[in-house]
């Protein structure tokens, strides 16, 4: 059954998709505005304080990691109940948007950045996953196997068959990149069916080594090690965003 159509602010359902429990830390969907704006307040001092990412006038004003697709996803949360029992336990979150959200905003966040035209053509249920944070208080194992396990939930419930999203890699030097963007380019891309593609005006070639040269290493961390397919070409954007 699939979800009645609520106030986009608040995204709780009579069925949760997701609502895990693990000792004091909780996983589900945020349930109220109060708990949106914990997680962009979150993500504001993850992205911006943090990272060094520039924010707008706007979200500097307001400390707030913000954007119109905010109002269609749902925001999925890590809460610990030691640090109280309203939004100010929320310590990690991940944005999900599935087809019919992004039909809502009139796209998918990706597509400012992508021609994802092969993955919204695929016949099946899709999600987006996008702006992931866990507050640098609470970066442990747990919390991040709760945030996957919360994804799982919410893939099971809403029968997803592709999940897709921006990821990025630290600097803006693709040759000072150039040990992972080519191990992912020869051994990760998506099948061309589903594969998306850098815009032209922004896509920069991920092919920077042959092959035979890449031995991984600590430069190439295990979460690009990990099973999934990439697209073709990477996107460059300085200053840093999010």
């Amino acid at each position: 059954m699939r979800r009645p159509q609520l106030d986009p602010m608040t995204v709780s359902e009579t069925a949760p998709a997701v609502e895990i429990r693990s000792g004091s830390l909780e996983v589900r969907l945020a349930e109220s505005a109060a708990e949106i704006d914990a997680s962009q307040a979150l993500r504001y001092r993850v992205f911006y304080e943090e990272m060094g990412a520039e924010p707008t006038p706007e979200m500097a004003r307001r400390e707030r990691d913000f954007d119109r697709f905010d109002e269609v996803a749902d925001h999925l949360l890590v809460l610990d109940h030691t640090r109280g029992p309203g939004p100010e336990a929320v310590v990690g979150t991940y944005r999900l948007i599935r087809r019919s959200a992004a039909a809502r905003a009139g796209r998918f966040y990706s597509a400012a950045e992508y021609d994802i035209a092969t993955m919204v053509a695929y016949p099946g249920e899709i999600l987006e996953l996008g702006r992931s944070c866990v507050d640098v208080t609470a970066r442990s194992r747990p919390a991040m196997q709760l945030l996957w396990r919360g994804i799982a939930a919410y893939v099971f419930h809403h029968e997803i068959d592709v999940m897709f999203g921006c990821a990025s890699l630290p600097g803006t030097n693709p040759d000072a990149l150039a040990v992972p963007l080519s191990y992912l380019h020869h051994h990760h891309l998506a099948p061309p069916a589903l594969r998306p593609r850098a815009l032209a005006q922004r896509y920069v070639d991920m092919c920077r080594l042959p092959a035979g040269a890449i031995h991984p290493h600590r430069q190439v961390f295990p979460a690009l090690r990990a099973a999934g397919a990439r697209g073709e070409r990477a996107v460059m954007l300085a200053p840093f965003r999010p």
